[in-house]
């Protein structure tokens, strides 16, 4: 009876959806076809609205009379009105504008169009915001429109405000008056410009002069009477430079009364420096003359002009908003849960008489062998017990430790691990496999509050620990991350769990991907998403690495970016990623000088110990750099194989990666390899994994992902808009590539398609320089270094110059013109 009854909690728990209606209502709802229907039924909508109301305007007088006349004869025949929507059309386009709102109706079939178009998923609003503004809009210009245009309308057919305005006016003047409804109008106007944007504060305070700088220069010159009817007075002209580039224009007129100027005054600038305006002065002086003629009062107008890089320098820094990188990609949106499966949480359901028989045969067996326990405990997670004892005193710990298979042989368990004792605890540990092992989704990971929360730099959630607690750390911390596991333990399922909880956590332009897979499946699934998170080397046409000499490469390829990225944290004077990103995105680093925002980037490498057998040293070297150096630069490493052995995890491999993880291995041997102690020889496999980080290793299941979630993942983030190109590495040059490589000659099929325009543009601005071609045509740093290059080698521009921009050698487009025919 029991068992039946156990039978049917199952299959009830399965299948929540089959007996839940809102829960299938829910989901209906959020059909893909269910909302685009609908969006573009409210975009139909719309468009009817707009064109009865437009048509109102000019056949609305016709139409009302033929309407009342409908309605009185119902017998008779219905005459035809003149709105281009049908009698509809005139009947709605009545009662909105003369009975509801006036002429502010017109923004009801503009809200609606955005909502319809936002469910078709064609742009993205935000419809919370559209309907605020939307109603207040309506309201206000109702109330607006009859005050002050009631008069205009008086003889039409139209009223401008609806009743809606006409009586909210009468109201409105009833209680506080004409005056004080026009400062309530514009009281509401002002409160709604706030909401819209913080800027209208500064705006108002800047036109009132409340936040302009208080360091104030007055020029004092000496002058004589400038009128017979008046007494001597000397006039003071002031030059108020502000600390707002708004008020800044590209000349500063400095009006200056008096008869003639015989001394050179300073201006202050926002740098408490004293500028010299003795140039200027003499540059005006011949003409100053002319107009005076004689020894007269004149207005001498002195213009100072300033430079548009001291305007840069001096205002326009200060006043630009700091640099956020996910503005490359604003309408970005983080793949939700309800891409996963949804699994329901069984970690209540504990088999009590399963852990009570379990503790009887322990307590059992360790008597026979004469061995006493004070207590016993059992922790119970998703497919692991954790059975504490307290032995009797004078109890050995290595007796118990020497008991483990003959606990198993009782237990009937597919493996037992005894941890004596247990660190921090005064008890002996007794892992027994459950019976009924649980699954953990990745569903039940990715939703929990412990991993929504994370504020870690590179998140990654792997799955639940005995205490049925989710398992995180921050790869960035690690730095670089072991994984081994024998064939079918778990060991590709963990990679993805790993690279999934990146992809929830990370925004496009913080991070990349570098995926290696000699197997040529595992990481095939990632291929759509390489215009957002995947990185390669330039002319490469696979995304995911698969060739043994293109990973050489690729590797070599990562060490050159580390050490650009070293030169770069040299010159910013700082020493983590962390520190010089915080630099970079407050503006004061200078991207003409080769600075820009650094993604972190993740190497992913499955079936290390194939490509070690097959390169060998050529692909131990690079990692164990990377391993080495790259922490500090924002490269992180995760290395996976399935043969744990000596020859393949070496002694550089090892020290350079602490944090492992393990998923049942074959020996023993191979535990200490990984793991540097037994017990991953013990494991259960299906996900049972031991992760290691300094310390002693936790028991963790790991979270259990399918492909078809990654694959809709991926296809979320694919639809969205990406970069034009995967993210490029530095091009390494092969020392064993023959003389005719692509760094020997520009041959028509290297060369990069935008060289041609590239070359125009930096002899028309007749300056060489990298950033100019990047921030033109909006492509990365390294591809535009290329094309530079290219144009060195054509004899375009010349050489290198370290900050400065190259000398161009071409002096106009007939000059290039001839260069390029020479080259291709």
């Amino acid at each position: 009876m029991t068992k039946k009854k156990r039978s049917k909690t199952f299959q009830t728990s399965q299948t929540p959806e089959k007996t839940n209606p809102f829960l299938r209502a829910h989901r209906a709802l959020k059909n893909e076809t269910f909302l685009f229907v609908c969006g573009a039924l409210l975009s139909v909508l719309a468009i009817f609205l707009a064109i009865a109301c437009v048509s109102f305007l000019f056949s609305g007088g016709v139409d009302q009379s033929i309407l009342e006349s409908n309605k009185k004869s119902v017998t008779e025949t219905i005459t035809e009105t003149e709105n281009r929507a049908g009698r509809s059309g005139a009947s709605i386009s009545e009662y909105l504008i003369n009975s509801g709102f006036g002429l502010a109706s017109f923004i009801l079939p503009i809200f609606i169009f955005i909502c319809g178009t936002n469910l078709m998923k064609i742009t993205q609003q935000n419809l919370l915001k559209w309907f605020i503004s939307s109603s207040f809009l309506i309201i206000w210009l109702s109330i607006f429109l009859h005050m002050a245009f009631s008069w205009a309308f008086s003889n039409s057919f139209i009223r401008p405000g609806g009743c809606h305005g006409l009586n909210v006016t009468n109201w409105l003047i009833a209680q506080i008056g004409t005056p004080g409804a026009i400062l309530a109008l514009i009281l509401t106007m002002l409160f709604f410009a706030i909401y819209l944007t913080g800027e209208t504060i500064v705006w108002i305070r800047s036109k009132f002069g409340l936040i302009k700088d208080k360091t104030r220069q007055i020029i004092a010159l000496p002058g004589n009477d400038l009128d017979d009817e008046t007494d001597k007075k000397t006039t003071y002209t002031e030059n108020i430079l502000t600390a707002q580039a708004a008020e800044i224009d590209n000349n500063l007129n400095i009006n200056c009364e008096s008869k003639q100027i015989d001394q050179k005054d300073l201006l202050y600038n926002n740098k408490n420096d004293l500028l010299s305006i003795d140039t200027a002065v003499d540059d005006i002086g011949q003409s100053s003359n002319s107009e005076s003629g004689k020894e007269d009062s004149s207005i001498t107008e002195i213009q100072l002009e300033i430079t548009e890089n001291s305007i840069d320098e001096i205002y326009k820094g200060p006043q630009l908003e700091p640099y956020n990188p996910r503005l490359d990609l604003s309408y970005y949106k983080f793949p939700s849960t309800n891409l996963l499966n949804y699994h329901k949480d069984t970690a209540l359901s504990i088999d009590m008489e399963e852990q009570n028989a379990n503790k009887n045969r322990i307590i059992h067996v360790l008597r026979n062998f004469g061995i006493e326990i004070s207590s016993i405990a059992a922790t119970v997670g998703p497919t692991i017990t954790l059975y504490e004892i307290t032995p009797a005193p004078g109890v050995r710990i290595s007796k118990i430790r020497n008991l483990e298979d003959d606990i198993a042989l009782s237990l009937s368990a597919l493996g037992i691990r005894i941890i004596a004792p247990i660190p921090g605890k005064g008890t002996i540990g007794i892992e027994v496999p459950n019976a009924k092992p649980l699954t953990v989704s990745i569903h039940s990971i990715i939703s929990s509050r412990k991993f929504v929360k994370s504020n870690f730099e590179l998140p990654v959630a792997l799955g639940k620990t005995i205490t049925n607690e989710v398992l995180m750390f921050d790869l960035v911390k690690m730095p670089h991350l072991l994984v081994a596991g024998a064939t079918g333990m778990g060991k590709s399922v963990g990679l993805n769990t790993i690279v999934t909880s990146l992809l929830y956590k990370k925004h496009p332009a913080e991070l990349k991907l570098v995926m290696v897979d000699p197997k040529m499946v595992e990481f095939n699934i990632y291929s759509p998403i390489e215009k957002h998170f995947l990185a390669k080397m330039p002319e490469e046409k696979e995304s995911i690495i698969t060739d043994v000499t293109k990973v050489v490469h690729t590797l070599k390829s990562l060490c050159i970016e580390m050490d650009n990225r070293y030169e770069l944290l040299k010159k910013a004077n700082v020493r983590a990623i962390t520190e010089y990103n915080n630099l970079f995105n407050s503006r004061k680093l200078n991207p003409e000088k080769g600075h820009r925002f650094m993604p972190y980037i993740v190497v992913v490498i499955d079936e290390f110990g194939d490509l070690i057998m097959t390169a060998g040293r050529e692909i131990e070297i690079p990692i164990t750099r990377i391993a080495q150096k790259a922490r500090a630069v924002g490269m992180h490493m995760i290395i996976a194989t399935q043969r744990p052995t000596a020859n393949i995890i070496t002694g550089n491999i090892k020290a350079n990666f602490p944090a492992r993880i393990s998923f049942r291995v074959a020996s023993m041997v191979d535990s200490r390899t990984i793991i540097d102690r037994p017990g991953a020889n013990q494991l259960i496999g299906r996900g049972d994994m031991l992760f290691l980080q300094g310390g002693n290793p936790v028991r963790v299941q790991c979270a259990f992902v399918d492909t078809p979630e990654v694959q809709r993942i991926c296809k979320h983030i694919s639809s969205q808009q990406g970069y034009t190109t995967a993210y490029e590495l530095p091009e390494y040059i092969d020392e064993s590539s023959s003389e005719s490589g692509y760094y020997q000659s520009i041959e028509t099929p290297k060369i990069d398609p935008l060289f041609i325009d590239a070359a125009k543009l930096v002899v028309n601005y007749q300056q060489g320089s990298t950033s100019l071609i990047q921030r033109k045509f909006s492509i990365g740093y390294n591809r535009a270094g290329r094309i530079m290059d290219q144009m060195e080698r054509a004899g375009i521009v010349g050489p290198a110059e370290g900050s400065k921009p190259r000398q161009v050698l071409c002096l106009d487009e007939s000059d290039l013109e001839f260069k390029i025919n020479g080259v291709l």
